[in-house]
């Protein structure tokens, strides 16, 4: 173990009891694709934000490319959509963070 890991559970355990909290308001909907999901299609590639029809933010190691081409953006608002089919949320969602905090310690 680092040293370092043994700082790591507070700021976790803080970041997911906000989770917790945020997710429950009316305006947001958070969720979780389990570990277990057996009907994973697929697993996140990169780091990417669709901000609308028109922009897509894709994060890479060396930089940050917006995507503006509608047949491109149409390639990643798919493959969103699947990660969201895959996701639990809700209660269920709930649960997961709770046993990760407990997981912590």
């Amino acid at each position: 173990m680092a040293e370092a890991e043994q700082h790591w559970r507070q700021p976790y355990a803080a970041q997911l009891g906000y989770l917790l909290t945020s997710g429950a308001l009316p305006q947001v909907s958070f969720g979780i694709i389990p570990t277990a999901t057996h009907e994973r299609v697929m697993g996140p590639k990169e780091t990417f934000d669709v901000h609308d029809d028109t922009l897509v933010s894709v994060e890479l190691v060396s930089a940050e490319v917006n995507i503006i081409q509608p047949s491109e953006i149409a390639l990643y608002v798919k493959a969103f959509e699947q990660l969201r089919s895959m996701a639990v949320y809700g209660a269920e969602a709930r649960a997961l963070i709770v046993k990760a905090i407990d997981a912590l310690g």
